[in-house]
């Protein structure tokens, strides 16, 4: 797989040498007669929560009770939740639980509690031949001291998908000529939404403009972030924790023209929580999502006066066209809580006897997460994993973990260093351009209802003075949450 910077993660590695040094002719501060126990506190729920309990359970069955470790892990719900219970735990808050040993975390929040001191710092307990086991952009995104060393231990990752309801692609595809090869790029997926809006205007003659919207995307954050790695711009620069915004025109004209444009007009559509409820209830046919959101693809199309059963189709996430094969690098890793070595120690054996392949990729099997070690990327030790431990694995989640398997050569895997209020500008490209979107849609859809053309309807609002309105908006609330 190529990485972006890898130069910078053998550079991150090195920082933290000689602090890796040292830890690594440690022979551990466990004793089986004493064990330590260990408080892990995590975003899972459902089944992946039931994937990483068991987990758990083997641990503490076999190498933990070894080495002298007892794992216990709690759910605080969601990641919000989770967030503002490590926060009310570091502020001292009435009523607070301590903070716990292990704890899920993304970068930005990673950071926030890094410069609060109240990290452990890993490289004190991993060997360098140890760290190159893993995907090196995994381990440079948790270089994030300000010495280089290692605070954020990667356990999941996921990277984006498309997921295509294939029942009703096929009539649409048989009738308009639309081909799977067209949604391979960005321009692509607008182009054959439009016709597909089109082509189910003219299903009902009589009701004009009631045409349906065709693809919508999960984490418009990452269409921004990624969208302008794919056409050569980093939108959020980090050197030694300091961002430079870049936001050229020409490029963001570009996110806007095949993003806001298609969603104004009714091509693309956003309607319940997340792409794939839109996808069940029949608003939508595909969408881009996260790996691990293949496995609540629906089964079924559920309308107002009928039910029917759908197949799939996984599809890799569309690039714009000319642009490079980058691909959003996310989900949370886990941080340690800085305390003693003992706790510290018995933290990262658990970590790493969690992100061993044949554990790591069990736990993929049932969350759709990508594994993290180099040797566990591959459609051949998945399948090995399966036979070998006899997983009834979902055909969904399957079929997404292996598409990216199989194109892990092709794909730079991007995610951008965190720097201080990170979420808050993160949440700028989440919902700045999709809250406007929404919006100025329901306007344009007003005045279909009156009798316009969509041509007419949409025409104030996909102008080059619009556009002009909006970026410059956009550019003054990212450099507000900036500082700068």
């Amino acid at each position: 797989m190529k990485k972006t910077g890898m130069v910078k993660g053998y550079l991150c590695l090195a920082g933290g040498l000689a602090a890796v040094l040292t830890g690594c002719g440690k022979k551990g501060p466990l004793d089986p007669a004493n064990p330590v126990s260990l408080t892990v506190w995590h975003y899972y729920n459902g089944s992946q929560q039931v994937a990483f309990d068991s987990l758990v359970e083997e641990f503490n069955d076999t190498t933990g009770r070894e080495k002298g470790i007892f794992v216990q892990g709690y759910s605080q719900g969601s990641v919000s939740d989770l967030e503002t219970a490590v926060r009310d735990s570091i502020e001292g808050k009435v009523g607070a639980e301590a903070m716990p040993d292990i704890f899920s975390s993304y970068a930005d929040t990673a950071y926030e509690v890094e410069q609060a001191g109240a990290l452990a710092n890993l490289s004190d307990y991993l060997g360098e031949e140890e760290l190159e086991k893993y995907v090196d952009a995994y381990i440079e995104e948790g270089c994030i001291a300000a010495d280089g060393t290692l605070r954020i231990f990667p356990t999941a990752k996921s990277t984006e998908i498309m997921m295509l309801n294939k029942t009703d692609w096929e009539p649409f595809s048989a009738a308009t000529g639309a081909s799977l090869e067209d949604l391979k790029t960005i321009e692509g997926v607008v182009s054959t939404a439009q016709t597909y809006y089109e082509w189910t205007d003219g299903q009902t003659p009589d009701i004009p403009g009631d045409g349906k919207a065709f693809y919508g995307r999960d984490a418009v954050a990452n269409y921004f972030i990624i969208g302008m790695q794919q056409l050569g711009t980093e939108i959020f620069h980090v050197e030694n924790g300091q961002v430079t915004l870049n936001t050229p025109r020409k490029e963001l004209r570009r996110l806007w023209d095949n993003y806001y444009v298609p969603l104004v007009k009714g091509y693309f559509g956003a309607y319940g929580s997340f792409r794939s409820d839109d996808v069940k209830t029949g608003d939508l046919l595909a969408y881009t999502g996260s790996t691990s959101s293949a496995m609540y693809f629906p089964n079924q199309v559920e309308l107002d006066d009928k039910s029917y059963d759908i197949e799939y189709i996984v599809m890799m996430a569309p690039v714009f066209e000319g642009g490079s094969r980058h691909a959003v690098q996310q989900g949370a890793g886990m941080v340690v809580s800085k305390s003693d070595e003992r706790h510290e120690y018995a933290a990262v054996e658990f970590l790493k006897w969690f992100t061993e392949a044949e554990n790591n990729l069990q736990f993929g099997c049932v969350s759709g997460y990508l594994p993290v070690l180099k040797e566990a990327s591959s459609k051949e030790k998945l399948d090995q994993v399966i036979a070998d431990r006899q997983l009834n694995v979902a055909p969904k989640t399957y079929d997404c973990l292996t598409t990216i398997f199989d194109e892990m050569d092709n794909l730079t895997l991007y995610t951008n260093k965190s720097f201080a209020n990170g979420s808050a500008a993160r949440k700028v490209l989440e919902y700045h351009l999709a809250d406007k979107a929404a919006a100025d849609r329901e306007q344009v859809a007003a005045a279909l209802e009156q009798g316009k053309t969509l041509e007419e309807a949409a025409a104030a609002y996909v102008t080059d003075e619009a556009f002009e309105e909006w970026y410059n908006s956009f550019c003054a609330a990212l450099n507000d949450v900036a500082g700068k």
